[in-house]
Protein backbone atom coordinates (compact mmCIF):
# COMPACT_ATOMS: atom_id res chain seq x y z
CA UNK A 1 0.00 0.00 0.00
CA UNK A 2 2.66 2.10 0.70
CA UNK A 3 4.26 2.32 -3.08
CA UNK A 4 0.64 1.79 -4.65
CA UNK A 5 -1.58 4.98 -3.50
CA UNK A 6 1.82 7.41 -4.18
CA UNK A 7 1.78 6.05 -7.50
CA UNK A 8 -2.00 6.21 -8.24
CA UNK A 9 -1.77 9.72 -7.00
CA UNK A 10 1.11 10.30 -9.22
CA UNK A 11 -0.97 8.53 -12.31
CA UNK A 12 -3.84 11.35 -11.36
CA UNK A 13 -1.33 14.46 -11.19
CA UNK A 14 -0.11 13.36 -15.26
CA UNK A 15 -3.84 12.77 -16.77
CA UNK A 16 -5.24 16.12 -14.90
CA UNK A 17 -2.54 18.04 -16.07
CA UNK A 18 -2.12 16.99 -19.43
CA UNK A 19 -5.62 15.74 -20.91
CA UNK A 20 -4.03 13.48 -23.49
CA UNK A 21 -2.69 10.99 -21.24
CA UNK A 22 -4.21 7.99 -20.12
CA UNK A 23 -2.97 5.63 -17.27
CA UNK A 24 -3.30 2.10 -16.46
CA UNK A 25 -1.90 0.80 -12.96
CA UNK A 26 -0.61 -2.58 -12.54
CA UNK A 27 -1.60 -3.92 -9.60
CA UNK A 28 -0.01 -7.33 -7.72
CA UNK A 29 -2.43 -9.19 -5.88
CA UNK A 30 -1.98 -11.62 -2.73
CA UNK A 31 -4.54 -13.74 -0.91
CA UNK A 32 -2.95 -12.53 2.39
CA UNK A 33 -3.70 -9.14 1.79
CA UNK A 34 -7.33 -8.43 0.81
CA UNK A 35 -7.27 -4.99 1.29
CA UNK A 36 -5.36 -4.35 -1.83
CA UNK A 37 -8.03 -5.76 -3.78
CA UNK A 38 -10.60 -3.21 -1.62
CA UNK A 39 -8.37 -0.23 -2.34
CA UNK A 40 -8.24 -1.34 -6.40
CA UNK A 41 -11.92 -1.94 -6.77
CA UNK A 42 -13.18 1.28 -5.04
CA UNK A 43 -10.41 3.43 -7.69
CA UNK A 44 -12.00 1.34 -10.50
CA UNK A 45 -14.73 3.01 -9.29
CA UNK A 46 -14.12 6.46 -8.22
CA UNK A 47 -11.32 6.87 -10.38
CA UNK A 48 -11.46 9.37 -13.75
CA UNK A 49 -12.40 7.63 -17.26
CA UNK A 50 -8.76 8.02 -18.15
CA UNK A 51 -7.35 6.00 -15.31
CA UNK A 52 -8.04 2.34 -15.35
CA UNK A 53 -6.85 -0.45 -12.43
CA UNK A 54 -5.19 -3.54 -14.12
CA UNK A 55 -5.10 -6.84 -11.45
CA UNK A 56 -2.83 -8.84 -12.78
CA UNK A 57 -3.37 -12.81 -12.87
CA UNK A 58 -1.88 -14.25 -9.04
CA UNK A 59 0.96 -16.46 -8.79
CA UNK A 60 2.45 -18.59 -6.56
CA UNK A 61 4.45 -16.70 -3.60
CA UNK A 62 8.07 -17.56 -3.60
CA UNK A 63 9.48 -20.20 -1.56
CA UNK A 64 9.98 -19.46 1.49
CA UNK A 65 13.81 -21.17 1.28
CA UNK A 66 14.51 -19.08 -1.88
CA UNK A 67 14.54 -15.62 0.45
CA UNK A 68 15.76 -14.15 3.92
CA UNK A 69 13.98 -10.62 3.79
CA UNK A 70 11.26 -8.74 2.39
CA UNK A 71 13.20 -7.05 -0.05
CA UNK A 72 14.23 -10.74 -1.06
CA UNK A 73 10.29 -12.08 -1.08
CA UNK A 74 9.01 -8.56 -2.80
CA UNK A 75 11.78 -8.95 -5.81
CA UNK A 76 11.03 -12.85 -6.57
CA UNK A 77 7.36 -11.94 -6.50
CA UNK A 78 7.46 -9.71 -8.94
CA UNK A 79 9.95 -11.40 -10.79
CA UNK A 80 7.58 -14.24 -11.23
CA UNK A 81 4.76 -11.47 -12.72
CA UNK A 82 7.30 -11.13 -15.51
CA UNK A 83 5.23 -13.06 -17.96
CA UNK A 84 1.78 -10.95 -16.49
CA UNK A 85 3.48 -7.83 -16.85
CA UNK A 86 4.46 -8.48 -20.90
CA UNK A 87 1.46 -9.84 -21.56
CA UNK A 88 -0.24 -6.80 -20.17
CA UNK A 89 1.98 -4.26 -21.74
CA UNK A 90 1.69 -5.93 -25.12
CA UNK A 91 -1.96 -4.93 -24.94
CA UNK A 92 -0.94 -1.69 -24.34
CA UNK A 93 1.01 -0.83 -27.43
CA UNK A 94 0.43 1.30 -30.03
CA UNK A 95 -2.43 0.11 -32.40
CA UNK A 96 -2.21 0.62 -36.55
CA UNK A 97 -5.65 1.64 -37.58
CA UNK A 98 -6.91 2.74 -41.14
CA UNK A 99 -10.22 4.50 -39.46
CA UNK A 100 -9.50 8.37 -39.58
CA UNK A 101 -11.73 8.41 -36.93
CA UNK A 102 -9.15 6.61 -34.75
CA UNK A 103 -5.73 8.09 -33.71
CA UNK A 104 -2.75 5.30 -32.32
CA UNK A 105 -2.34 5.25 -29.07
CA UNK A 106 1.21 5.56 -28.31
CA UNK A 107 2.53 4.12 -24.52
CA UNK A 108 4.84 7.31 -23.87
CA UNK A 109 6.45 5.09 -20.73
CA UNK A 110 6.75 2.60 -18.31
CA UNK A 111 7.17 3.65 -14.50
CA UNK A 112 8.33 0.83 -11.94
CA UNK A 113 8.66 0.98 -8.08
CA UNK A 114 12.01 0.48 -6.08
CA UNK A 115 11.69 -3.40 -5.96
CA UNK A 116 10.39 -3.88 -9.48
CA UNK A 117 14.06 -3.25 -11.35
CA UNK A 118 13.54 -6.58 -13.60
CA UNK A 119 10.94 -5.72 -14.92
CA UNK A 120 13.44 -2.84 -16.86
CA UNK A 121 14.32 -5.55 -19.31
CA UNK A 122 10.63 -6.03 -20.13
CA UNK A 123 10.56 -2.32 -21.02
CA UNK A 124 13.72 -2.59 -23.17
CA UNK A 125 12.16 -6.04 -24.98
CA UNK A 126 9.44 -3.91 -26.17
CA UNK A 127 11.08 -0.76 -26.73
CA UNK A 128 9.37 1.73 -23.74
CA UNK A 129 11.30 4.49 -21.88
CA UNK A 130 11.36 2.67 -18.48
CA UNK A 131 11.21 5.55 -15.58
CA UNK A 132 11.52 5.02 -11.80
CA UNK A 133 8.96 5.69 -9.28
CA UNK A 134 10.27 6.49 -6.31
CA UNK A 135 8.21 6.31 -3.22
CA UNK A 136 10.52 6.91 -0.42
CA UNK A 137 12.38 9.91 0.92
CA UNK A 138 15.47 11.54 -1.93
CA UNK A 139 17.59 10.97 1.57
CA UNK A 140 16.50 6.96 1.17
CA UNK A 141 17.72 6.75 -2.37
CA UNK A 142 21.01 8.40 -1.87
CA UNK A 143 21.24 5.71 0.45
CA UNK A 144 20.45 3.09 -1.71
CA UNK A 145 23.04 4.50 -4.53
CA UNK A 146 25.67 4.79 -1.90
CA UNK A 147 25.37 1.07 -0.95
CA UNK A 148 25.98 0.09 -4.54
CA UNK A 149 29.83 0.95 -3.26
CA UNK A 150 29.90 -0.40 -0.43
CA UNK A 151 31.61 -3.98 -0.48
CA UNK A 152 29.56 -6.00 1.87
CA UNK A 153 27.11 -6.32 5.03
CA UNK A 154 29.49 -6.44 6.91
CA UNK A 155 31.22 -3.72 6.50
CA UNK A 156 27.40 -2.26 7.39
CA UNK A 157 27.85 -4.20 10.86
CA UNK A 158 31.57 -2.69 11.82
CA UNK A 159 30.89 0.87 12.08
CA UNK A 160 29.34 2.84 14.35
CA UNK A 161 28.50 5.76 11.64
CA UNK A 162 28.26 5.77 7.89
CA UNK A 163 28.57 8.92 5.98
CA UNK A 164 26.35 8.95 3.22
CA UNK A 165 25.89 11.78 0.78
CA UNK A 166 22.13 12.49 1.10
CA UNK A 167 22.57 13.01 4.63
CA UNK A 168 23.97 16.06 6.43
CA UNK A 169 25.28 13.72 9.04
CA UNK A 170 26.59 10.36 9.70
CA UNK A 171 24.50 8.22 10.06
CA UNK A 172 24.52 5.74 13.07
CA UNK A 173 24.23 2.18 12.73
CA UNK A 174 21.11 2.05 14.81
CA UNK A 175 18.89 3.55 11.87
CA UNK A 176 20.16 1.38 9.41
CA UNK A 177 17.15 -1.12 8.05
CA UNK A 178 17.70 -4.42 9.49
CA UNK A 179 17.30 -5.84 5.81
CA UNK A 180 20.92 -4.43 4.57
CA UNK A 181 22.14 -5.59 7.74
CA UNK A 182 24.67 -8.80 7.58
CA UNK A 183 22.67 -11.99 8.42
CA UNK A 184 20.44 -11.62 5.15
CA UNK A 185 19.99 -11.48 1.32
CA UNK A 186 18.49 -7.77 1.54
CA UNK A 187 21.64 -5.93 1.38
CA UNK A 188 22.21 -7.72 -1.86
CA UNK A 189 18.93 -7.23 -3.25
CA UNK A 190 19.16 -3.12 -2.51
CA UNK A 191 22.47 -3.21 -4.27
CA UNK A 192 20.95 -4.85 -7.42
CA UNK A 193 18.06 -2.63 -7.70
CA UNK A 194 19.99 0.64 -7.02
CA UNK A 195 22.61 0.09 -9.79
CA UNK A 196 19.67 -0.65 -11.64
CA UNK A 197 17.99 2.50 -11.48
CA UNK A 198 20.74 4.39 -13.17
CA UNK A 199 19.49 2.32 -16.62
CA UNK A 200 16.49 3.82 -16.40
CA UNK A 201 15.58 7.53 -18.33
CA UNK A 202 14.67 9.49 -14.59
CA UNK A 203 13.68 8.94 -11.41
CA UNK A 204 10.50 10.22 -9.86
CA UNK A 205 10.48 11.08 -6.44
CA UNK A 206 7.76 11.90 -4.07
CA UNK A 207 9.55 14.68 -2.55
CA UNK A 208 10.05 18.31 -3.25
CA UNK A 209 13.42 20.40 -2.81
CA UNK A 210 12.12 22.59 0.16
CA UNK A 211 11.99 19.81 2.44
CA UNK A 212 14.78 17.55 1.22
CA UNK A 213 17.15 20.65 0.15
CA UNK A 214 20.29 17.86 0.99
CA UNK A 215 19.36 15.30 -0.47
CA UNK A 216 17.74 16.35 -3.49
CA UNK A 217 20.70 18.36 -4.30
CA UNK A 218 23.16 15.46 -3.34
CA UNK A 219 21.52 13.38 -6.07
CA UNK A 220 21.56 16.14 -8.67
CA UNK A 221 25.59 15.95 -8.26
CA UNK A 222 25.82 12.13 -9.16
CA UNK A 223 27.07 12.62 -12.88
CA UNK A 224 26.16 9.13 -13.24
CA UNK A 225 22.08 9.13 -12.54
CA UNK A 226 19.25 9.62 -14.76
CA UNK A 227 17.50 13.37 -14.43
CA UNK A 228 15.49 13.57 -11.20
CA UNK A 229 11.96 14.65 -10.84
CA UNK A 230 10.71 15.74 -7.38
CA UNK A 231 7.21 16.28 -8.58
CA UNK A 232 5.70 15.52 -4.00
CA UNK A 233 4.22 15.69 -2.31
CA UNK A 234 1.94 13.33 -3.65
CA UNK A 235 -1.31 12.48 -1.45
CA UNK A 236 -4.24 11.04 -1.35
CA UNK A 237 -6.03 13.22 1.32
CA UNK A 238 -9.18 10.95 0.84
CA UNK A 239 -7.45 8.51 2.33
CA UNK A 240 -8.90 5.12 3.43
CA UNK A 241 -11.92 6.93 4.25
CA UNK A 242 -13.37 6.43 0.77
CA UNK A 243 -12.16 2.70 0.52
CA UNK A 244 -12.68 1.68 4.34
CA UNK A 245 -15.31 -0.96 4.55
CA UNK A 246 -16.37 0.29 7.99
CA UNK A 247 -17.88 3.16 7.47
CA UNK A 248 -20.27 3.03 10.86
CA UNK A 249 -16.95 3.17 12.38
CA UNK A 250 -15.16 6.19 10.06
CA UNK A 251 -18.51 8.33 11.42
CA UNK A 252 -17.81 7.44 15.05
CA UNK A 253 -14.50 8.69 14.89
CA UNK A 254 -14.93 11.70 12.76
CA UNK A 255 -18.12 12.42 15.69
CA UNK A 256 -15.65 12.01 18.37
CA UNK A 257 -13.12 14.36 17.02
CA UNK A 258 -15.79 16.92 15.91
CA UNK A 259 -17.05 17.17 20.53
CA UNK A 260 -12.78 18.02 21.13
CA UNK A 261 -10.91 21.20 21.40
CA UNK A 262 -8.89 22.55 19.17
CA UNK A 263 -5.21 21.13 18.86
CA UNK A 264 -5.90 18.80 22.04
CA UNK A 265 -5.95 15.40 20.56
CA UNK A 266 -2.75 12.93 20.44
CA UNK A 267 -3.24 10.74 17.45
CA UNK A 268 -1.26 7.29 17.55
CA UNK A 269 -0.79 5.26 14.50
CA UNK A 270 1.39 2.29 13.13
CA UNK A 271 0.56 2.09 9.11
CA UNK A 272 -0.68 -0.31 7.18
CA UNK A 273 1.28 -2.85 8.37
CA UNK A 274 1.68 -1.68 11.95
CA UNK A 275 0.99 -3.72 14.89
CA UNK A 276 2.80 -4.21 18.30
CA UNK A 277 3.33 -7.04 21.07
CA UNK A 278 0.75 -6.76 24.26
CA UNK A 279 3.60 -5.82 26.74
CA UNK A 280 4.57 -2.77 24.25
CA UNK A 281 0.80 -1.82 24.55
CA UNK A 282 -0.05 -2.08 28.07
CA UNK A 283 3.00 0.58 28.47
CA UNK A 284 1.73 2.74 25.87
CA UNK A 285 -1.75 2.63 27.65
CA UNK A 286 -0.59 3.06 31.12
CA UNK A 287 1.60 6.23 29.65
CA UNK A 288 -1.36 8.08 28.27
CA UNK A 289 -3.22 7.68 30.78
CA UNK A 290 -0.54 9.26 33.09
CA UNK A 291 0.07 11.92 30.72
CA UNK A 292 -3.47 12.91 30.28
CA UNK A 293 -4.00 13.98 27.23
CA UNK A 294 -6.78 13.43 24.55
CA UNK A 295 -5.91 10.62 22.14
CA UNK A 296 -6.99 8.82 19.60
CA UNK A 297 -5.19 5.23 19.16
CA UNK A 298 -5.30 2.78 16.39
CA UNK A 299 -4.16 -0.36 17.92
CA UNK A 300 -4.26 -3.34 15.81
CA UNK A 301 -3.47 -6.86 16.91
CA UNK A 302 -0.29 -8.69 15.17
CA UNK A 303 -0.84 -10.65 11.67
CA UNK A 304 -2.19 -14.37 12.82
CA UNK A 305 -0.06 -15.68 9.80
CA UNK A 306 3.04 -14.85 7.71
CA UNK A 307 2.49 -12.49 4.86
CA UNK A 308 -1.06 -10.97 6.43
CA UNK A 309 -2.27 -7.66 7.37
CA UNK A 310 -2.77 -6.62 11.02
CA UNK A 311 -6.14 -7.47 12.42
CA UNK A 312 -8.95 -6.10 14.33
CA UNK A 313 -8.60 -7.03 18.50
CA UNK A 314 -12.01 -8.97 19.03
CA UNK A 315 -11.62 -7.87 22.46
CA UNK A 316 -9.84 -4.80 23.06
CA UNK A 317 -10.22 -5.12 26.90
CA UNK A 318 -8.23 -8.49 27.03
CA UNK A 319 -4.67 -6.41 25.79
CA UNK A 320 -5.38 -3.51 27.64
CA UNK A 321 -5.38 -2.49 31.51
CA UNK A 322 -7.94 -3.30 33.66
CA UNK A 323 -10.16 -1.00 33.23
CA UNK A 324 -8.13 1.22 31.02
CA UNK A 325 -11.10 2.42 28.50
CA UNK A 326 -13.69 2.95 31.85
CA UNK A 327 -11.16 5.57 32.94
CA UNK A 328 -10.20 7.13 29.83
CA UNK A 329 -13.21 6.88 28.65
CA UNK A 330 -13.95 10.95 29.15
CA UNK A 331 -10.62 12.03 26.97
CA UNK A 332 -9.80 8.68 25.19
CA UNK A 333 -10.95 6.97 21.65
CA UNK A 334 -8.95 3.37 20.95
CA UNK A 335 -10.03 1.99 17.71
CA UNK A 336 -9.19 -0.47 15.64
CA UNK A 337 -8.91 1.15 11.88
CA UNK A 338 -8.56 5.32 11.54
CA UNK A 339 -9.20 6.53 8.85
CA UNK A 340 -5.45 8.70 8.65
CA UNK A 341 -5.41 11.23 6.12
CA UNK A 342 -9.17 12.38 7.18
CA UNK A 343 -8.31 12.68 10.81
CA UNK A 344 -5.25 14.38 10.23
CA UNK A 345 -6.89 17.08 8.84
CA UNK A 346 -9.47 17.79 11.53
CA UNK A 347 -8.78 20.64 13.63
CA UNK A 348 -8.87 18.42 17.14
CA UNK A 349 -5.92 16.64 16.60
CA UNK A 350 -2.70 18.51 17.76
CA UNK A 351 0.17 15.79 17.56
CA UNK A 352 1.06 12.35 15.88
CA UNK A 353 3.01 9.55 17.08
CA UNK A 354 3.76 7.34 13.73
CA UNK A 355 5.47 4.45 12.33
CA UNK A 356 7.45 7.56 10.03
CA UNK A 357 6.24 5.76 6.47
CA UNK A 358 7.02 8.43 4.36
CA UNK A 359 3.57 8.90 3.09
CA UNK A 360 2.21 9.46 7.18
CA UNK A 361 5.17 12.19 7.43
CA UNK A 362 3.85 13.99 4.16
CA UNK A 363 0.57 14.07 5.34
CA UNK A 364 1.41 15.40 8.49
CA UNK A 365 3.35 18.28 7.30
CA UNK A 366 0.52 18.97 4.79
CA UNK A 367 -1.49 19.23 7.44
CA UNK A 368 0.64 21.22 9.79
CA UNK A 369 1.23 18.36 12.67
CA UNK A 370 3.64 17.58 14.33
CA UNK A 371 5.28 13.99 14.14
CA UNK A 372 6.72 11.95 17.76
CA UNK A 373 8.60 9.20 15.67
CA UNK A 374 7.80 5.58 16.80
CA UNK A 375 9.75 3.88 13.26
CA UNK A 376 8.88 0.26 13.19
CA UNK A 377 10.60 -1.35 10.24
CA UNK A 378 12.17 -0.51 6.84
CA UNK A 379 13.45 2.58 6.02
CA UNK A 380 11.58 4.38 9.15
CA UNK A 381 14.49 4.38 11.55
CA UNK A 382 15.95 6.88 8.71
CA UNK A 383 13.11 8.70 8.08
CA UNK A 384 12.83 9.64 12.04
CA UNK A 385 16.43 9.94 12.03
CA UNK A 386 16.12 12.91 8.76
CA UNK A 387 12.95 14.34 10.82
CA UNK A 388 14.91 14.78 13.91
CA UNK A 389 18.37 15.45 13.32
CA UNK A 390 17.90 16.72 9.90
CA UNK A 391 15.53 18.77 9.56
CA UNK A 392 14.40 19.72 12.96
CA UNK A 393 10.61 18.97 12.07
CA UNK A 394 9.91 16.22 14.39
CA UNK A 395 10.29 15.37 18.43
CA UNK A 396 12.54 12.48 18.42
CA UNK A 397 10.35 9.79 20.45
CA UNK A 398 12.52 6.67 19.40
CA UNK A 399 15.03 6.77 16.34
CA UNK A 400 15.66 3.08 16.45
CA UNK A 401 12.92 1.42 17.47
CA UNK A 402 11.65 -1.76 15.83
CA UNK A 403 9.14 -4.17 16.13
CA UNK A 404 9.99 -6.91 18.70
CA UNK A 405 13.27 -4.75 20.06
CA UNK A 406 12.77 -2.87 23.09
CA UNK A 407 10.80 -2.18 25.10
CA UNK A 408 9.52 2.09 25.32
CA UNK A 409 8.50 1.94 29.09
CA UNK A 410 5.24 3.96 30.50
CA UNK A 411 7.58 6.79 31.74
CA UNK A 412 9.16 7.64 28.26
CA UNK A 413 6.06 7.33 26.85
CA UNK A 414 4.39 10.27 29.28
CA UNK A 415 7.50 12.43 28.84
CA UNK A 416 7.25 12.23 25.01
CA UNK A 417 3.77 12.64 24.50
CA UNK A 418 3.30 15.47 27.67
CA UNK A 419 6.16 17.18 24.64
CA UNK A 420 5.33 17.09 21.83
CA UNK A 421 1.99 18.37 22.99
CA UNK A 422 2.76 21.10 25.19
CA UNK A 423 6.00 21.37 24.64
CA UNK A 424 7.45 21.36 21.29
CA UNK A 425 6.40 24.95 20.33
CA UNK A 426 9.92 25.79 17.94
CA UNK A 427 9.39 22.07 15.75
CA UNK A 428 5.17 23.03 15.79
CA UNK A 429 6.15 26.43 14.13
CA UNK A 430 8.63 24.92 11.52
CA UNK A 431 6.28 21.95 10.54
CA UNK A 432 3.77 24.96 10.06
CA UNK A 433 6.45 26.33 7.39
CA UNK A 434 6.16 23.76 5.96
CA UNK A 435 2.76 22.98 5.75
CA UNK A 436 3.12 26.19 3.58
CA UNK A 437 5.98 25.17 1.64
CA UNK A 438 4.21 22.03 0.40
CA UNK A 439 0.90 23.82 -0.71
CA UNK A 440 3.81 26.34 -2.91
CA UNK A 441 5.53 23.40 -4.42
CA UNK A 442 2.43 21.97 -6.54
CA UNK A 443 1.09 25.51 -7.30
CA UNK A 444 1.98 27.25 -10.96
CA UNK A 445 5.53 27.81 -11.02
CA UNK A 446 6.16 26.18 -7.66
CA UNK A 447 9.19 23.38 -7.63
CA UNK A 448 7.43 20.38 -7.95
CA UNK A 449 4.98 22.00 -10.52
CA UNK A 450 8.08 22.73 -12.87
CA UNK A 451 9.73 19.51 -12.50
CA UNK A 452 6.02 17.38 -13.59
CA UNK A 453 5.62 19.76 -16.67
CA UNK A 454 9.39 19.05 -17.28
CA UNK A 455 8.63 15.22 -17.11
CA UNK A 456 5.56 15.67 -19.18
CA UNK A 457 7.62 17.54 -21.76
CA UNK A 458 10.26 14.36 -22.01
CA UNK A 459 7.34 11.81 -22.04
CA UNK A 460 5.25 13.97 -24.89
CA UNK A 461 8.77 14.91 -26.86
Amino acid sequence: MGNLIPIVEFANLLTKHHPQFSATVLIITMPQRPLINTYAQSLASTSPTNIRFLLLPTVDPPAPDHYQSSVGFLSLLIQKHTTNIRDALLQLAPTESTDSTRHSVRLAALFVDMFSTTIIDVAAELAIPCYLFFASPASFLGFMLHLTRVDSAESLNSEEEFPVPSFKNPLPRCVLPNFVMKGNDGFSWIQQHARRYRETKGIVVNTFPELEPHAVQSLSCDSNLPPVYPIGPTLDLNGSAQWNPNPAQFKLIMEWLDQQPLASVVLLCFGSLGSLKATQVEQIAIGLERAGVRFLWALRESPKAQLEDPTEFENLENVLPDRFLERTAGIGLVSGWVPQAKVLGHKAIGGFVSHCGWNSILESLWYGVPIATWPLYAEQQMNAFEMVRELGLAVGFRLDYRTGGDLVWAEEVERGIRFLMNGADGIRSKVKEMSEKCRVALMENGSSYAKLVSLIQELTS
